[in-house]
């Protein structure tokens, strides 16, 4: 063959689409090799950026986050910590002291070292542990929150001996004369969370938030829950004060001295939502997020504003209509840059306090975290379906982008690391459903691939071009993946999300059915080869998909709710149930019209069904309702129990066996390329035991 040959071809297949790759496929094993880096935080002086980096070691199953420090270009990077449990770095107003959290020793600590001598100095010695520590503007005083003994407070000392009873006596037990006992994988047992204020120069604890009160309340994935004034002498906080907390979102924004005493509820007059206050640097307003539906805990979160002088409270984001997660001042109390769930997407956005003009800033993006200097540079971490976490600057002016971290460029080099394309389905009643889709690694256009639709959780969330496992390990072995945003996700309109309450089955379901119809119209997709898999809501559309179509070869069920009525009774955050489902099992019939376990004379498709011990949001009965009946019906189902796991598993742990065990799964039923482990003989090493 000439060359000339030679090169027609290659642009033939170029051209078409069937070159394949010089990397490698993307295994479970490449996963684990991705570095995360943490959110960046610019000094005072604007003259060094402060973040954490996470690396995992998948066969020794362990993971090290520490802390690092670089100029704003990216340059002159050092490693501040070694001890692989530090994280949440926080500048001195010297610009030259780092405080950060540390469980070095088990319990998490504050510990500070400096650019000039990176040794590390403990701080505090709380034995309750210290979390999410806020450092006053002044330096003096250090905010925490910790789960104490209420009738204790800042005297709460963790009793060994009493612990070890608790753990190997011969009585073990838990006694609750009311609900919210236990939450997400932990019981109560007689503590609860509250903020304590560390005073660095009298090295004294204060409880400020002393009572039977939770207090920061919880928030799915983090966030603010308290912070100080400038002037450092008031701390303004989030709690829940409500008679039943498990059926109340009626959160609200407390007041007090950092030296304690009464606190003030400053948005009694909303019975919803109110959350994540941050004070403006001059002091005049306190930039908080709310909802205004009570009990709605997928209501809009709207950004609202608080005068301190005044007491007046409005509203700013009235004309966006999508939620608004973290976000920021400027330094001149001008301006608000916030994130927001935008069609796939989390852009920032730039918001004037007086006009409330609303200014897209980032361009679409899925940025998780970002800070800003003085100068007008906007420092973030973003990353998309076939580029892992980095970190980021854009000048706001010129609105120039430069990336300032490499961490993975190794491994975007070497390894196939599949973009997302996007596609619009005609969903319930014609309205436009948002799918991406990624294809497998060497793709050919002239194949056909069996296809994994992931369907996710939430309900009200959203799927976005962004980096996940999900998105890369299944294509590396030789699948199609698609996932949808049907009614009920974010990002859409407060309407769109809204219309999945009430109607579980309804809507959503109609969707991914006329997504289903139209992947496997794809060329490229063997519609005899068609799986799907989901989690928590996602779980519990399997479920639905067992009982209402034949349209999958094999499903995957993972924290997936199977019967509604017995979820009632123990998950623990009741507002949500009794919302979405409009009420409660005796007086609301959607628990039967839209229970999968009501309809198990239509089950018949193979499932593999994974839950945690621990999950108490919900329960992993759940899942053996559901394998039950489908052992006793004869369809053949496999039952993964993670002992130690509740509603998310161990990252490094337990997440090697989740992949494994859908390759392994999917292998079986779709054709796909087989597991790098066999379950079978997985699960009989005693390693497995020790992954749980």
């Amino acid at each position: 063959m000439n060359k000339f040959v030679i090169l027609v071809t290659a642009l033939f297949l170029v051209i078409t689409g069937t070159a394949f790759s010089q990397k490698k496929a993307f295994t479970i094993e490449d996963l684990y090799k991705v570095q995360y880096a943490g959110a960046p935080t610019v000094s005072p002086d604007g003259k060094h950026l402060a973040y954490s980096l996470t690396k995992y070691n998948l066969h020794k199953g362990t993971s090290e986050t520490n802390i690092y420090v670089m100029n704003p270009d990216g340059s002159n990077k050092i490693q501040l910590t070694k001890d692989g449990k530090s994280s949440g770095p926080i500048w001195g107003f010297d610009n030259q002291t780092i405080y950060y959290s540390s469980t070095i020793t088990k319990i998490a600590q504050v510990y500070r070292c400096s650019l000039g001598d990176t040794t590390s100095t403990k701080i505090t010695d709380f034995s309750m542990g210290v979390n999410d520590p806020k450092l006053s503007p002044d330096n003096k005083l250090i905010a925490f929150s910790s789960e104490v003994y209420p009738e204790c407070g800042a005297d709460s000392k963790s009793n060994a001996l009493t612990d070890s009873l608790a753990q190997n006596g011969p009585v073990q037990a838990y006694m609750a004369d009311k609900l919210l006992f236990r939450h997400w994988t932990d019981y109560t047992a007689g503590k609860c969370s509250h903020i304590l204020i560390y005073d660095l120069q009298k090295q004294t604890y204060t409880d400020v938030t002393p009572g039977n009160y939770v207090s920061p309340v919880f928030m799915l994935g983090g966030g603010i829950g308290y912070n100080f004034s400038p002037d450092s002498k008031e701390l303004c906080y989030v709690s829940n004060h409500a008679s039943h907390p498990e059926a109340s979102t009626n959160a609200d924004l407390f007041l007090v001295p950092v030296t304690g005493g009464n606190a003030i509820n400053i948005t009694s007059d909303n019975e919803a939502w109110d959350g994540s206050p941050v004070y403006s640097p001059d002091g005049k307003y306190i930039a908080f997020r709310k909802q205004l539906v009570a009990g709605h805990e997928s209501d809009r979160f709207r950004l609202a504003l608080y005068n301190r002088q005044t007491g007046e409270k409005y509203l700013l984001t009235k004309s966006f209509d999508n939620w608004v997660d973290d976000f920021i001042w400027s330094a001149d109390s001008k301006s608000i840059y916030f994130a927001g769930e935008v069609q796939g997407y989390q852009p920032i956005y730039k918001i004037a306090v007086k006009t409330l003009k609303i200014v897209p800033v980032s361009g679409f993006k899925s940025i998780f975290s970002f800070d800003a200097d003085k100068k007008g540079n906007l420092f973030y971490t973003a990353n998309s379906v076939e580029k892992p976490t980095e970190i980021y600057c854009q000048n706001l002016f010129n609105h120039k982008v430069t990336q300032l971290t490499h961490f993975n460029k190794e491994l975007t080099e070497t390894v196939d690391i599949q973009p997302a394309e996007t596609m619009w389905v005609a969903g319930a009643e014609g309205q436009k459903v948002e799918v991406f889709v990624v294809k497998p690694h060497d793709f050919d256009p002239a194949r056909k691939y069996p296809l994994i639709l992931n369907v996710h959780g939430g309900p009200q969330s959203q799927w976005m071009n962004s980096f996940r496992g999900d998105w890369q390990v299944y294509p590396g072995a030789g699948y199609v993946v698609a996932y949808a945003n049907p009614h009920g996700s974010t990002g859409y309109g407060q309407a769109y999300t809204n219309e999945i309450s009430g109607d579980w089955g309804g809507e959503p379901f109609t969707d991914l059915m006329k997504v289903t119809d139209a992947l496997a119209n794809l060329s490229y997709v063997d519609s005899t080869r068609m799986g799907a898999m989901g989690w928590s809501y996602g779980g519990y559309m399997m479920n639905w998909f067992q009982a209402n179509t034949k349209r999958f070869k094999c499903l995957a069920s993972m924290m997936g709710l199977y019967d509604l009525r017995s979820m009632w009774g123990a998950t623990e955050e009741l507002w949500f149930p009794n919302f979405d489902l409009k009420g409660q099992p005796w007086n609301s019939g959607l628990y039967k019209k839209f229970s999968p376990s009501e309809y198990a004379g239509n089950f018949s498709t193979p499932t593999l069904i994974i839950t945690g011990q621990l999950d108490f949001r919900v329960p992993y009965t759940q899942s053996i309702q559901y394998f039950t009946t489908l052992q006793t019906r004869g369809i053949p189902s496999r039952l993964i129990i993670l002992k130690n796991d509740g509603h998310w598993p161990n990252t490094v742990k337990s997440m090697p066996v989740y992949y494994n065990a859908h390759l392994d799964w999917f292998h079986k039923y779709l054709g796909g390329d087989p597991a790098p482990y066999d379950m079978d003989k997985l699960i009989k090493n005693q390693a497995f035991t020790d992954i749980q």
